[in-house]
C-alpha cells in the first residue's frame, strides 16, 4: 500500500466528510478464484465487492467462504439481476433475498445497473440498454424508489456499455443518468471503462460526459479491461486496464477528489497478485491526482 506523502493525501478508508462523499479506499472483486489466496494471505485490499446472486442460496462453500472473508474485510454487494429497466413487475423474491443477505453481509453499500436484463419471466442474462428518454426516466426513478423502500437504504446505480443507439433518444446518456440518481435520490457507480467503452462506440466525449454528473451522487468506480476491435469496443472483462482508461480515471479524480474505486475481472482471472499489483498502480494513479488536485486549488 502507498504510504508517506501521498498517502496522506486521501482520507483513512471508511472517512466521510460533512456532505462528501463516504471513502472506503481500493478494492477489488472477490472471485472464487481466489477465496483461499483471501483468507491465507490477506491482502492490502481496502474492501471487496461480491456479486450478491453468487451468495443468495443459504449454507454451502460459498456462503462459507464469505463468512470467513466478511470477518476481514469490509463487503460492497453487487448485483447483476435487478432489471430495473424492465416493464416486468420487480421481483419481490430476489429483493427479499438480497434483503436477507445485506441483513448478514452489513454491505457498505448495494449496487446493480441501469439497465434491463429480461423480459416475460425471460432472463437475457446480458445488461440491456435503455433507451434515453423521459418516461424511461420516470419508470426508472419509481422502480428504484420501491427497490430503496424495501431494502431501507440508498442504492447505487451503475452506467452501462453500449453498442446501439436508440432511434427515440431525447437526451444523452450522461443527462440520463443524472436526472435519474437526482429523482429517485439513488447514488451512483461510475464505470470509468463502460464510459470510454460507450464514447468510442457513439462518439462522445468521455471527459464531458463525467463533468456533467452531480460529483457528490458519485459514490465508487469500477475499473476494468476491454477489447479494441478498431471500430468499436466491447466491455470484456478479461485484460488489465488499459492506459486509455487509467488516464481517463486520473482526470476524473483530478476533478473529483477521492471516490472509492475498484477493479473487476470476471474472465481470463489471473493470480491474486497480479491483480493487487493493478491495484497498487490504481493507488498510485489516485495519489498522483489527488496531489495535483490540490496544487491546482492552491
Amino acid at each position: 500500500m502507498v504510504m508517506g506523502a501521498e498517502a496522506k493525501r486521501r482520507p483513512a478508508p471508511g472517512a466521510v466528510a460533512p456532505g462528501a462523499r463516504p471513502w472506503h479506499g481500493y478494492g477489488l472483486g472477490l472471485r472464487t478464484e481466489h477465496f483461499e489466496a483471501v483468507l491465507e494471505q490477506r491482502p492490502a485490499v481496502d474492501w471487496f465487492e461480491i456479486i450478491s446472486e453468487n451468495f443468495m442460496v443459504a449454507g454451502g462453500k460459498p456462503r462459507h467462504y464469505l463468512e470467513s472473508i466478511r470477518n476481514l474485510y469490509p463487503l460492497a454487494m453487487h448485483g447483476v439481476s435487478l432489471s430495473i429497466g424492465s416493464t416486468d413487475p420487480l421481483d419481490r423474491d430476489y429483493l427479499r433475498s438480497l434483503r436477507q443477505l445485506a441483513s448478514e453481509v452489513d454491505p457498505i453499500w448495494i449496487s446493480d445497473h441501469l439497465c434491463w436484463t429480461g423480459f416475460g419471466g425471460i432472463n437475457s442474462h446480458d445488461l440491456l440498454p435503455l433507451p434515453y428518454t423521459g418516461q424511461a426516466i420516470s419508470h426508472v426513478a419509481s422502480r428504484i424508489g420501491e427497490v430503496q423502500e424495501f431494502l431501507g437504504r440508498e442504492i447505487l446505480i451503475e452506467n452501462v456499455s453500449s453498442y446501439v443507439n436508440f432511434a427515440d433518444a431525447e437526451m444523452d446518456e450522461a443527462t440520463f443518468l443524472a436526472e435519474i440518481a437526482r429523482r429517485s435520490g439513488c447514488r451512483i457507480l461510475l464505470d470509468v471503462n463502460n464510459v470510454y467503452v460507450s464514447s468510442r462506440n457513439h462518439g462522445f466525449d468521455a471527459d464531458a460526459y463525467i463533468a456533467s454528473l452531480d460529483a457528490e451522487k458519485i459514490w465508487q468506480i469500477h475499473l476494468a479491461g476491454h477489447s479494441d476491435y478498431g471500430d468499436y469496443v466491447i466491455d470484456t472483462h478479461d485484460h488489465p486496464i488499459r492506459d486509455e482508461v487509467w488516464d481517463l480515471y486520473a482526470r476524473m479524480l483530478q476533478r473529483l477528489g477521492a471516490v472509492t474505486t475498484m477493479i473487476e475481472r470476471d474472465d481470463n482471472i489471473p493470480p491474486l497478485q497480479e491483480l493487487l499489483a493493478e491495484l497498487e498502480h490504481a493507488r498510485q494513479v489516485g495519489d498522483d491526482a489527488l496531489a495535483r488536485r490540490c496544487t491546482a486549488v492552491a
